[in-house]
């Protein structure tokens, strides 16, 4: 079967290669795939993630041709997204049905493709901050894929959410996602602030957190800046205050939070942000697009099967 695999030599670090068909585990089920969405974080460290011919992909959606053999997770034909650390921009990929959940008819499946990765990286981290009713949340790197879900769902918990965007050009529609208040560049809050869903790391994390309320809390949730972060604990100490930085990591199975954001777009209560969408043949334009952040929210693709024009 076609696949998009990492390869270091190639341009941008992928090209279609042919792999085998997934033999799925009996806790697995067989998805004929037909979205797939692109993550910030496995292009930027694909090096760090994958060996060279591996299938790259997070996320895909489609339709089940094989249902668990141990009598779990949803039936044949089922319509479905999922969630596993490679596999996902192929033809056909195999799933543990605990990172499924069911797509309803009128949920686009480009649409569900979106959520697994970000969209449960970001409800996991607005429940790690605990109540946020009428509490100010800082999410940083509030334009990407994470960010604008975490806006969604930390104002949808009843936070007062301010956004931090790297330019006034990546803050386009945050306002009606329900941010209150948007920084641009460097800018910190004027009042301290109760949490942080930090996705850029750096100096900016560094700086969030001194500007937490006592009993703060700080998650370093994503690391787009791709540069270290110093804190001057010394610092923080004289201001003798409690609070907390941790780093955040999301959690295993997918499934049930995955069929809770499913639930939240069928009502139209959650937008999946996809700012760029494409047949898969395009890769290399939506990677461009991604990782040179021109892309407002998600970049999704189209799998096509069959030799796909442009392949290597």
């Amino acid at each position: 079967m076609r696949a998009l695999i990492y390869d270091p030599d190639a341009a941008r670090g992928v090209r279609f290669g042919e792999v085998d068909e997934p033999q799925p585990r009996e806790s697995q089920a067989l998805i004929k795939v037909e979205a797939a969405s692109l993550n910030f974080g496995e292009l930027a460290f694909a090096a760090r993630q994958l060996r060279p011919g591996a299938v790259f992909g997070k996320d895909a959606a489609g339709t089940v041709l094989q249902a668990a053999a141990d009598g779990s997770g949803p039936p044949e034909g089922a319509r479905v997204t999922s969630f596993a650390g490679t596999g996902g921009w192929a033809e056909l990929r195999a799933v543990d049905t605990a990172n499924l959940a069911v797509v309803s008819p009128s949920v686009d499946l480009a649409a569900a493709s979106a959520l697994p990765a970000a969209g449960v990286t970001a409800l996991q981290a607005v429940r790690r901050l605990g109540p946020v009713l009428g509490r100010r949340v800082l999410v940083t790197g509030a334009s990407g894929g994470v960010g604008r879900f975490a806006v969604q769902l930390a104002a949808r918990a009843g936070a007062y959410v301010i956004a931090s965007v790297g330019s006034a050009e990546r803050a386009a529609g945050l306002q009606a996602l329900g941010a209150r208040d948007i920084l641009v560049g460097p800018a910190m809050p004027a009042e301290p602030v109760f949490g942080v869903l930090d996705n850029v790391g750096g100096k900016l994390l560094a700086e969030a957190f001194g500007i937490l309320e006592d009993g703060g809390v700080a998650l370093s949730v994503g690391w787009a800046s791709r540069e270290p972060t110093v804190i001057d604990f010394e610092e923080e100490r004289m201001k003798g205050i409690h609070k907390r930085v941790e780093p955040f990591t999301v959690a295993a199975p997918f499934g049930p939070e995955s069929a809770y954001l499913i639930r939240l777009l069928e009502k139209g209560e959650l937008d999946p942000q996809i700012g760029w969408r494409g047949p898969w043949d395009r890769v290399e334009e939506a990677i461009a697009a991604l990782l040179g952040r021109r892309v407002p929210g998600k970049a999704v693709l189209d799998v096509v099967a069959g030799d796909p024009a442009g392949s290597g």
